[in-house]
C-alpha cells in the first residue's frame, strides 16, 4: 500500500516542480527555501521508491540497498533542516522588529547541527528488512524529527502574533500528520507514507507562499515606465503647444486690441472685434485641452483663498453680458442676499465652473432668457452655494443626458454645426465640481430648455474689511497713468516685445526692451527700474536662471519681477512664485490682469 502513496506523491511532485519552475519568481529567502524543499522532495520520493523496490528484491545486493536507504535517511534529515529554516523565516524574517537578526544566527546553527547529525547517522548501525529498515540510524532520525517538531512549535508559539494566518495550515498539518504517521510507522515499519505526506504539505505551501509572478511584475513595471514616459511626453508637448500657440495669439490679440484704442473707423473696428473673438475662441480651446489633460493626469490642484463674493458674481455677470453680444436674450440674475460677503475657496475654479455653464447656455440659446441664480445655505463655518443656470434654448434629449459630460462629445452635431465648441467645457466643469467635492445635476426638456444646478461648499470668512486690495482700474478705455515709471521688458521674440510695449503705451510708462537675459543684466548694471516683465522660455538663459543670477550677484536686488510667459499650463503660477518671481502674467496679455499687476507694483 505504501508503494501507491509513493507513486502518487511522485506524480504530484513532478507536476508541481514543472509548474513552479516554468516561471521566474521573486528572489527571496522564502522562495529559495521553498524551491529547495520542492526539489528535495522529488529526490526523496525517488530515493524512497528505489529503497522500497531494492528492499523487496532478492536480485539487488545488500550493499546497494543499504546505500540507497542511507541516502533516503539523509534526505529526511535535509527535509527537517529546510522545513526548520522555512519556519524561522516566517517567524523572524518577516517581522519588523530587531528579532529579524535571529534568522541568520539560527540558520548557521541549524546547518552546523545538520552536518554533525548527518555524519553521525552514516556511522550508526542500520538493519535492512523486506521493504523497510530499522536500527540506531532510523531511531536517530525519529529523535531528530521529534526535536525539530518541538523547535517548530516553540517558534510558532513565541511568534504567534507575527505569523500570517495562511502560513499556519501547512505547518500545523505537517506536525499533526507527521506525528501520527511516526507512531503508526513505528508499529508497522513497512507502511511508508512520510514522503508522500511531505509532498502534500509542500503542495499546500505552494498556495500560501508569497511568490508573485516575476514575469508579470516585469511586464507591469515596463507598462508603468512606458505610461510615465508617455505622460511626460504628453506634458512636454502640451507645454510646448501652449507656448507656441500663445506666442502668436499674444501678438494677434495685442495689436487687435490696439486697433480698438487707436482708430474710430467702423470697418476697422468691426474687423478687429472679429479677430479678437476668433483669437479668444482659439485660446479657450487651448485652455480646455490643457485643463482636461491636467485633470486626467491628477495634476490639477485647487488653490483656495479668501475672495469677495459680490465682486466675483458681478464680474461673471459682466462677462456673460459681453458674450451675449446682439442675441435677443434676457439675462435674469438673482443672488441670495444672505450669501456671506467673503468666502474661502478656489475662486478661479468657481468662476471657471460658472462661466462654462453660462457660456454653454449662451451658445445653445438663440432667443428667450437665461437665468443665473445663486442661493446659499450656511451651517457653522460652511456655506453651500447652490448655483443654477437655466435657459430657454435647444434642450437635451433624455437619451443624450448621459453623454453630456463626455469630453469631445457634441450632441446633435448636424443641427449644431454652426455653434463653435469642442465639447470640453461641460466635461471640465463636471470634473472640477467633483474635485471640489460638489455635485452637478441636469434638468432638461428637449426643445424647451435646460437647467444646470451645481452645489459647492465654501468656507465662511468673517467680514472685516470689504475694500478690494487691488480695485479695478480700467473704465471705458481710460486707464490710470503711471507717469515716468520705468519698466524693463525681456523677451527673445521681437514681436512679443512690441506687443508688450504697445499694451503698456496707454499707461504712460517708460519701457526698455531686452532680447535676452544677458542683455537684461547688462542694462540693469547701468539703470534702475520700477518693474521687470521677464519671459521664461528663452534660449541660452531662461527667465528663471536670469532671476536667480540677478539675486545671487546682488543680494540687495529688490525690483519686482513678473513672469511674462506663454507657458500657461495650470500650476505654472505657483511654480514661478516658488522660483522667486513676484507675480505671473500669462500670454496673451489680459488687460485686466495687466492693470492689476501695474496697480500692485507701481502705485
Amino acid at each position: 500500500m505504501g508503494m501507491y502513496f509513493i507513486i502518487s506523491g511522485l506524480f504530484y511532485s513532478t507536476m508541481l516542480n514543472c509548474v513552479y519552475h516554468s516561471k521566474k519568481h521573486v528572489d527571496s529567502d522564502e522562495t529559495r527555501i521553498f524551491s529547495s524543499l520542492l526539489g528535495l522532495n522529488l529526490i526523496g520520493l525517488i530515493l524512497e521508491l528505489f529503497s522500497s523496490i531494492f528492499g523487496q528484491s532478492n536480485n539487488v545486493s545488500v550493499l546497494l540497498s543499504a546505500i540507497m536507504t542511507r541516502f533516503y535517511i539523509l534526505y529526511l534529515m535535509g527535509f527537517l533542516l529546510l522545513f526548520t529554516l522555512y519556519i524561522y523565516i516566517i517567524c523572524y524574517k518577516t517581522s519588523n522588529d530587531k528579532k529579524i537578526l535571529y534568522f541568520d544566527a539560527l540558520k548557521k546553527v541549524s546547518y552546523v547541527i545538520f552536518y554533525i547529525a548527518a555524519v553521525a547517522m552514516i556511522f550508526m548501525p542500520l538493519r535492512l528488512h523486506s521493504g523497510y529498515a530499522d536500527g540506531m540510524a532510523v531511531d536517530f532520525v525519529y529523535l531528530c524529527s521529534a526535536a525539530c517538531m518541538g523547535i517548530w512549535l516553540l517558534s510558532m508559539f513565541k511568534n504567534f502574533r507575527r505569523i500570517k494566518k495562511q502560513k499556519f495550515l501547512p505547518i500545523v498539518l505537517f506536525i499533526v500528520l507527521a506525528g501520527i504517521m511516526s507512531i503508526i510507522q513505528r508499529s508497522h515499519p513497512s507502511f511508508t507514507v512520510m514522503t508522500a505526506i511531505q509532498t502534500f504539505v509542500i503542495f499546500l505551501m505552494f498556495f500560501t507562499i508569497e511568490n508573485p509572478d516575476v514575469k508579470m511584475i516585469e511586464e507591469l513595471n515596463l507598462a508603468k515606465d512606458e505610461a510615465l514616459k508617455a505622460s511626460k511626453a504628453k506634458t512636454e508637448f502640451l507645454s510646448s503647444m501652449s507656448h507656441e500657440i500663445r506666442t502668436p495669439l499674444n501678438a494677434i490679440l495685442g495689436f487687435s486690441n490696439g486697433l480698438l484704442d487707436d482708430t474710430t473707423e467702423p470697418k476697422i473696428l468691426e474687423d478687429a472685434k472679429y479677430i479678437i473673438d476668433a483669437s479668444e475662441s482659439l485660446l479657450e480651446l487651448v485652455n480646455g485641452i490643457l485643463d482636461i489633460s491636467k485633470i486626467e493626469a491628477n495634476k490639477m490642484e485647487l488653490v483656495p483663498a479668501e475672495y469677495d463674493t459680490e465682486g466675483t458674481l458681478d464680474s461673471l455677470v459682466a462677462l456673460a453680458k459681453t458674450r451675449l453680444k446682439d442675441k435677443p436674450i434676457q439675462l435674469k440674475v438673482s443672488f441670495d442676499e444672505d450669501i456671506p460677503k467673503r468666502l474661502y475657496g478656489d475662486v478661479s475654479r468657481l468662476k471657471q465652473i460658472i462661466l462654462n455653464l453660462l457660456t454653454n447656455a449662451i451658445k445653445y440659446t438663440e432667443r428667450g432668457f437665461i437665468e443665473f441664480k445663486v442661493d446659499s445655505i450656511t451651517k457653522g463655518d460652511r456655506v453651500r452655494l447652490i448655483i443654477s443656470v437655466e435657459d430657454s434654448g435647444l434642450g437635451i434629449k433624455k437619451e443624450d443626458i448621459d453623454k453630456l459630460f463626455s469630453k469631445f462629445t457634441r450632441l446633435e452635431l448636424n443641427k449644431n454645426i454652426s455653434i463653435e465648441g469642442t465639447g470640453l467645457g461641460l466635461a471640465i466643469t463636471k470634473k472640477l465640481v467633483e474635485m471640489m467635492n460638489g455635485k452637478i445635476v441636469v434638468q432638461s426638456e428637449y426643445g424647451v430648455g435646460s437647467k444646470f444646478i451645481v452645489a459647492l461648499d465654501q468656507e465662511y470668512v468673517e467680514c472685516k474689511d470689504l475694500q478690494l486690495e487691488n480695485p479695478p482700474i480700467i473704465l471705458n478705455k481710460k486707464v490710470k497713468s503711471f507717469d515716468n515709471k520705468k519698466i524693463l521688458i525681456v523677451d527673445d521674440n521681437k514681436l512679443n516685445l512690441k506687443v508688450a510695449e504697445k499694451v503698456l503705451g496707454p499707461y504712460n510708462v517708460i519701457t526698455t526692451l531686452a532680447e535676452s537675459g544677458v542683455e537684461a543684466k547688462e542694462i540693469l548694471k547701468n539703470d534702475s527700474f520700477d518693474l521687470i516683465l521677464l519671459d521664461d522660455m528663452m534660449p541660452n538663459k531662461s527667465g528663471v536662471e536670469t532671476l536667480k543670477e540677478l539675486k545671487e550677484e546682488n543680494p540687495m536686488f529688490d525690483i519686482p519681477v513678473v513672469a511674462l510667459t506663454a507657458n500657461a499650463i495650470n500650476g505654472m503660477k505657483e511654480k514661478y512664485l516658488n522660483e522667486g518671481f513676484d507675480e505671473y502674467l500669462a500670454k496673451p496679455i489680459d488687460k485686466v490682469e495687466l492693470a492689476r499687476i501695474l496697480n500692485k507694483f507701481l502705485n
